[in-house]
């Protein structure tokens, strides 16, 4: 098994900053999927009920799950479609962002701890880091 050998904190922090930056930099986003569809109206007269007919489309949408339920909004065919395609890309770049930034902050405090207990393991070799305890005076009962 091959181990990785840790980041220095001052590289950790240059990563964590820069991911911070380029969060600041994302344009506007959405999350879903942008569905294609094709439809049948029904009518037995329209050209969409011919067996090699792809239907009525295409239409756009746009689903999402939202509190446990799948949401679904139409997206106006034209330029709207490649915007939205746009947002959504934007989402996806600002989801793997976060976790790269919270896998960096993990290992930084990672570090922070490890940096923290060397220094104390240093103290307790020197005798710096314990603290004397006072001695108490002991209260006696007085009886009589």
């Amino acid at each position: 098994m091959m181990t990785t050998m840790p980041q220095p904190p001052q590289d950790l922090q240059s990563l964590r900053d820069s991911l911070k930056s380029r969060l600041m930099s994302l344009g506007d986003m959405r999350p879903g999927s942008l569905v294609e569809r094709y439809r049948r109206c029904g009518k037995p007269s329209c050209h969409c009920a011919a067996k090699d007919s792809t239907g009525h489309g295409p239409s756009w949408s746009l689903t999402r799950p939202v509190h446990g339920k799948t949401v679904t909004k139409v997206i106006p065919t034209g330029p709207a479609v490649e915007r939205t395609r746009t947002q959504i890309a934007e989402y996806k770049r600002f989801r793997m962002m976060v976790q790269q930034l919270v896998e960096v902050s993990e290992k930084l405090c990672d570090a922070q701890i490890a940096a923290s207990r060397s220094v104390s393991h240093e103290e307790a070799e020197k005798g710096g880091s314990r603290k004397r305890s006072k001695r108490r005076s002991s209260r006696r009962s007085k009886s009589s």
